[in-house]
């Protein structure tokens, strides 16, 4: 869902490896070959110290009225050269579109810091010298968002009061060796910050604005699959099983997918798909025709792309796509015919008051032509699984049973948090309002001659009716006879009304 999160966990994970030194910074990198990063951490030194004066200067000045001091200044400040280590890092996964980090951070420093004080018509300056802290705090990303740098907000919690030691001196003495001075510093010091930061208590950092970094939903695509003609053989005995996959670009979301057409080089499907629509200028329809196989891959029979900038609002169109390989224009494969598809397009922008409150989630297509009166069409999509595990091995693939048929996605190896987005389809007569599903996640050995070639890593029961009335149901399921495994599923019950 938010395309630079990598990037952005891999600078978390990549702060132990960078020396801050203002005169020369070097990264170390897998390889041993390093660069210079003078001005970048000169830039970033500078911002943390002017991040700390912007603080601390209000509490200062709202302080030393108590103590009958005219002013608090900083001669000096800076972080010095040796850089805060990570002892080790907790990540939590969440159902919010959050992240959570816990690092443990420990900082022995080696700052430059002079903070003098105007008081008495006297102008004394203490210097803060070895500086330590040692800190577990927690630092949550949120929301997460699809434009970099992927968060609007960053948390900062304290677990646990921090450690804090550093001396001070003043004109050469050690202040810091009055007998009972350093004890009341020190827990002063932690008395201060703990009661700002200490979890649940955050301090919050704005970086980005949530109603600009989440684009809204401004409108609509309605797309009507209509037919394909002139399809290329793809098995060996003269036929293909195709189905055609929509998707915007820019969305993450999964594919739209029609009917599949058994054995059929010119089939006719004529189902209607809404998509929902953020910027209409930028984004593109994919349309994407596959070969179906029981066994394998899908293959790719064509694909063409439809920009929305040139699909006028409020106006159907009816398009006839030369089917491509790719969308590099210099590919000489292209100049192969690969048949064509139609497809009617319209898109109607909402109204201030038509945007749907949660994005694509409220939209439920209508069931094809052809569905049965009364009845309709019930959509599974099997998402992925959470936390499987297997005595013998972990190669999941989920088995769906339903009125004594069985369907199948394709087996994920060595993979204890598999995803498949894998979707089927049942045309019912009548809603199964009274009927349940059998969902069972298997792992099958890819060795041959095991003692144990197949085992059951959980399943579960899912009644019907709550789809029926409801439209649509997205849930995790907790698996029997599994420790901790979940199984994430999907199901929409569409009518032609």
């Amino acid at each position: 869902m938010w395309p630079y999160l990598d990037k952005v966990i891999f600078v978390f994970n990549s702060m132990s490896f960078i020396r801050f030194d203002p005169n020369h910074v070097t990264r170390y990198t897998p390889s041993n070959t390093t660069r210079s990063l003078k001005s970048e951490s000169l830039n970033v030194l500078q911002a943390i110290c002017k991040t700390v004066k912007t603080v601390a200067e209000p509490i200062i000045k709202e302080q030393i009225p108590k103590y009958k001091i005219d002013a608090v200044e900083f001669d000096a400040l800076s972080l010095g050269s040796l850089p805060p280590t990570f002892q080790g890092m907790k990540v939590y996964a969440t159902d919010d579109k959050e992240l959570i980090m816990e690092p443990c951070l420990k900082w022995a420093g080696n700052p430059n810091v002079h903070v003098a004080v105007k008081a008495f018509g006297m102008r004394p300056t203490v210097q803060v010298i070895d500086l330590q802290v040692f800190a577990s705090p927690r630092i949550t990303l949120k929301p997460l968002v699809p434009s970099f740098p992927c968060f609007c907000q960053i948390h900062v919690s304290l677990m646990d009061k921090p450690h804090v030691d550093f001396g001070l001196k003043l004109l050469g003495a050690d202040l810091m060796s009055i007998p009972g001075l350093y004890r009341f510093v020190q827990e002063t010091i932690k008395d201060q910050v703990a009661n700002m930061y200490l979890w649940p208590k955050t301090l919050v950092v704005p970086v980005l604005d949530p109603s600009k970094a989440m684009k809204r939903a401004v409108g609509m695509l309605h797309v009507k699959v209509i037919r394909a003609m002139k399809l290329k053989k793809k098995d060996l005995l003269g036929a293909a099983d195709p189905y055609v996959k929509l998707k915007l670009t820019e969305d993450k979301l999964p594919s739209k997918k029609t009917a599949i057409k058994y054995k059929n080089l010119n089939p006719e499907w004529n189902q209607e798909f809404s998509l929902v629509v953020k910027d209409p200028e930028s984004q593109a329809l994919e349309v994407i025709v596959y070969d179906w196989e029981q066994v394998g891959k899908h293959d790719k029979m064509g694909m063409n792309v439809v920009p929305l900038k040139e699909i006028t609002s409020e106006e159907p169109r009816v398009m006839t796509l030369e089917l491509l390989k790719n969308m590099d224009p210099n590919d000489p494969q292209n100049e192969k015919s690969r048949g064509q598809i139609m497809i009617e397009l319209e898109y109607k922008p909402f109204k201030d008051d038509q945007a749907p409150a949660d994005g694509v989630e409220n939209v439920i297509e209508k069931a094809p032509d052809g569905t049965p009166e009364g009845g309709g069409l019930l959509v599974v999509i099997i998402h992925q699984a959470e936390d499987l595990e297997g005595k013998h091995h972990t190669n999941p693939s989920v088995r769906v049973i339903f009125r004594g048929e069985e369907k199948k996605t394709k087996m994920v190896k060595k993979n204890r948090d598999p995803r498949w987005d894998e979707e089927f389809s049942y045309t019912l007569e009548e809603p199964p309002t009274n009927e349940r599903m059998h969902f069972e996640v298997v792992s099958t050995s890819s060795r041959l001659g095991l003692l144990h070639p197949k085992e059951t890593l959980g399943y579960v029961d899912i009644q019907l009716a709550d789809v029926v009335s409801n439209k649509r149901i997205n849930e995790k399921y907790n698996l029997i006879d599994s420790r901790n495994g979940k199984l994430q599923v999907e199901m929409q019950w569409r009518t032609s009304s």
